[in-house]
């Protein structure tokens, strides 16, 4: 199956949404991948009644009115410069084959959670935060469930809010910052009223348990299934009887697609001008690649990304303003949020680090490089590829990400000897829906 459009947004989150929506208004031809089922990312998926926010409704119906062109269940594998400003992206669309050429790219590729090793992580019923969500979401049940939730970030407040209204009995919500740092970056959001009143809101639905800060996970214990939690709250150490403990600490930005074409980084974020462009030609990138700021960050890059790649970049003066003020919001949640020294020495050397290939904490060297640590442990090198154990390991022994070399995720072998060809196609796409390809 191969395609052609002006501008390819790569990412069906409210980043992607809103850089679809505006390049396609704009008038270049566009098309959105994602990897969902439909549109919306993790943030806006919805629920099994199909409810979503508001903000939600209103962009996928600007998307669904726009003459962008969505394709979902759909990864990208690969993608090259062919020529300036052109490229071509290697995909697949439910296990078929894709090759899409376009003339500019917006990566709105996300983030991802952030775990990282303690004792008992790998027990059933230890579920990462943002995945808890994701399940209840789906239908899973989590009524008359004594659950612990433990991390750090705002994300806890929405999944708590949420796990209470569905039954579950909340036994601790464990903040590891301090009340301090929290205290300053509430104080912070004078000029965002809306933010705290939706603090608030998220707070008063789970007003019956206790969020605790200086507070963090220190191992978990059970058999089959988790059956108890060591919290650390302050100074004490208290043993909880529980069935399900939600945990992570904050997010990991995508960037992979990024680094595979050269894009410069600064830290762990991609760097971009005030147009949302990358260093390299061509290449926008919007939302959490770009760093953390929430979703009014994330649509409001978006908006930029997609006038730029469409060649109106003049028409974004007005959400420039507000992508500079979202992002000094991004560097509070950094200072805020930031891990505690002892979040680092929580895993023992028996603490699996590796969960794909089973590499425990005790097999690496710090004098290692990443890798080094490759090489002989296969760690990193599993079915995620480093996705979660590479932000850990970074945590725990100092390693800075490895290179990133095509297919960025499984594929078959042949999408990988796919001709790279592309063409214009009506019977090879679809306009906003998921028909079989």
């Amino acid at each position: 199956m191969t395609q052609s459009c002006d501008v390819l947004v790569i990412g069906g989150g409210p980043a992607g949404i809103a850089a679809a929506s505006r390049a396609a208004e704009a008038g270049a031809r566009t098309m959105v991948v994602d990897e969902g089922a439909s549109p919306g990312g993790q943030i806006w998926r919805p629920k099994l009644t199909g409810h979503q926010p508001s903000v939600a409704r209103q962009w996928l119906a600007r998307l669904a009115a726009s003459e962008a062109t969505v394709s979902p269940r759909t990864t990208v594998v690969d993608l090259q410069v062919s020529a300036p400003r052109s490229f071509i992206v290697r995909a697949e669309r439910s296990g078929i084959p894709t090759i899409i050429g376009a003339r500019a790219l917006v990566l709105a590729t996300g983030a991802r959670e952030r775990f990282l090793p303690f004792p008992g992580w790998t027990l059933p019923n230890v579920f990462g935060i943002g995945g808890a969500q994701a399940l209840l979401k789906s239908g899973t049940r989590f009524d008359g469930k004594r659950v612990v939730i433990a991390g750090t970030g705002p994300l806890l407040l929405p999944v708590a809010a949420s796990l209470s209204a569905a039954g579950a009995k909340l036994l601790v919500v464990a903040e590891q910052s301090s009340r301090a740092r929290v205290a300053r970056f509430a104080a912070g959001l004078w000029n965002a009223p809306a933010t705290l009143a939706q603090a608030a809101r998220y707070r008063a639905g789970f007003f019956g348990a206790p969020y605790s800060m200086n507070s963090w996970v220190v191992r978990a214990e059970g058999d089959d299934r988790l059956r108890r939690v060591v919290v650390r709250v302050g100074t004490e150490t208290r043993t909880l009887e529980c069935d399900a403990l939600c945990t992570g600490y904050g997010l990991v930005p995508n960037t992979e697609l990024a680094r595979l074409l050269g894009c410069v980084m600064r830290g762990s974020v991609v760097f971009v001008d005030a147009d949302q462009s990358t260093s390299t030609d061509g290449v926008y990138c919007a939302g959490e690649p770009t760093g953390v700021a929430g979703v009014d960050s994330a649509i409001a890059e978006g908006q930029v990304a997609g006038l730029a790649a469409a060649g109106r970049a003049s028409d974004a003066a007005p959400l420039r303003r507000v992508v500079s003020r979202r992002a000094a919001h991004g560097r509070g949640l950094d200072r805020a949020f930031a891990l505690r020294p002892e979040i680092h020495t929580l895993a023992a050397s028996d603490t699996i680090v590796c969960r794909c290939e089973d590499v425990r904490l005790g097999q690496l060297d710090r004098g290692w490089s990443a890798r080094q640590g490759k090489l002989y442990t296969r760690a990193g090198m599993g079915p995620c590829q480093g996705r979660i154990c590479g932000p850990a390991l970074e945590c725990l022994m100092g390693w800075s990400a490895d290179s990133v070399r095509p297919p960025v995720f499984p594929a078959r072998v042949r999408t990988l000897s796919s001709p790279a060809k592309t063409g214009d196609s009506a019977e090879t796409s679809e306009r906003n829906h998921d028909a079989p390809a």
